[in-house]
């Protein structure tokens, strides 16, 4: 392309602080380098980490360009990349696969040793930037960045899909999806005839009920406090909602109570550390499972009874649903071509990139599930 090897300059949306709206700005986009590919975004999910950071809920380096639920078109790529070329089009994922680390060269692990999101420094593997605001570096996001018209990300963290993919749809197998979808499947493996209990019921909530019908669950209880996302939760398969403010005991005793014993696969989505040991009280004492998938603030410390454990409840994290990325993400969107499955309903709005705070609002307010940003 005419642009390979130049900077480019486009628009961002900038955090130069948190607890304030983003900026949208020009910004100078540096060429990639070795091992990098330089990137134009076509399409981007908004998720709750994201929020997070704008509410300094969670901490990372500012000013930075946030946004890691991706989907777009290699513009041009650096010395020694071999995965992608110019023309590819890609998923961005927050969680890299360098297929050389210890998580990497394990079966079932897929916390890359490279990745930037537990103790995130915002910058490239060589320890510098590609993106400039008014003469100031900008830091990266989770090794993505995908609130702007191009971002740079290194090769293991680029997931190259089917040519034919709609990208303003794939676009939340980047996060959201796989992240629930994959809890239920992969992390809890959900069995046929169970109970399951989701906490929350936004974006990887939602995903996590997709997977536990797929799973054949008998029963699945979505909890949340917005009785505005239960008629939409019930279409994706849950059977019974709940308000925890409707009820003066807490709310893992009345699943308790529903369930007779206690559910066999409970999922928190969303990331409070009251939240979590609920969804842990709220599965089977004996062989209930439990998984965390929601983003708790940064410096968050989980503080239960360990007597909660010692009668063989498991309770589990979830990384992006335990998929490794570059060899498993393409054959989620592979499945999703072949109608095997149907994220379709977690995208309820849709908007141009440049109206991205009212996405945000939109995710606070609790009226959608999955907002993307259009480019």
């Amino acid at each position: 392309m005419e642009t390979a090897g130049k900077v480019i300059t486009c628009r961002a949306a900038i955090a130069w602080t948190s607890n304030a709206p983003l900026s949208i700005e020009e910004v100078e986009v540096d060429p990639p380098k070795a091992g990098e590919v330089r990137i134009k975004i076509i399409s981007s999910g908004i998720c709750g980490s994201d929020d997070h950071i704008t509410e300094g809920k969670t901490k990372t380096p500012l000013p930075a360009i946030l946004g890691h639920e991706g989907a777009g078109i290699v513009e041009s790529i650096g010395e020694g990349v071999s995965s992608v070329k110019p023309g590819d089009k890609v998923i961005t994922s927050a969680v890299p696969q360098c297929r050389e680390c210890d998580s990497c060269l394990h079966a079932k692990g897929n916390c890359c040793l490279k990745e930037d999101v537990f103790s995130p420094v915002g910058l490239m593997l060589d320890g510098t930037s590609r993106f400039t605001c008014r003469g100031r570096k900008l830091h990266n996001f989770f090794g993505t960045s995908t609130f702007t018209e191009y971002t740079v990300m290194h090769e293991i963290s680029v997931v190259k899909i089917d040519d034919a993919a709609p990208l303003e749809k794939v676009c939340i197998i980047a996060c959201g999806f796989p992240t629930g979808y994959g809890a239920a499947v992969n992390v809890a493996q959900v069995t046929p005839g169970s109970t399951c209990v989701v906490f929350g019921l936004g974006g990887v909530g939602s995903a996590v009920v997709l997977g536990c019908r797929a799973a054949g669950a008998a029963r699945i209880i979505g909890i949340d406090i917005n009785e505005g996302k239960f008629a939409r939760a019930k279409a994706l398969g849950v059977t019974d909602c709940l308000n925890p403010q409707n009820f003066k005991k807490p709310i893992q005793e009345v699943v308790v109570e529903m369930t007779g014993f206690g559910a066999d696969f409970t999922f928190e989505a969303i990331g409070t550390i009251e939240t979590m040991v609920a969804a842990l009280e709220s599965c089977n004492l004996s062989y209930g499972v439990c998984v965390v998938t929601g983003l708790s603030p940064t410096g968050s410390q989980l503080s239960f009874d360990p007597t909660k454990l010692l009668s063989g409840r498991i309770l589990k994290g979830c990384l992006l649903g335990e998929y490794k990325t570059r060899d498993q993400i393409p054959l989620l969107v592979d499945d999703y071509m072949k109608k095997k499955i149907d994220m379709d309903p977690l995208i309820t709005h849709r908007l141009p990139f440049i109206k991205i705070n009212e996405g945000f609002e939109l995710l606070r307010s609790g009226k959608c599930i999955r907002c993307v940003l259009l480019f």
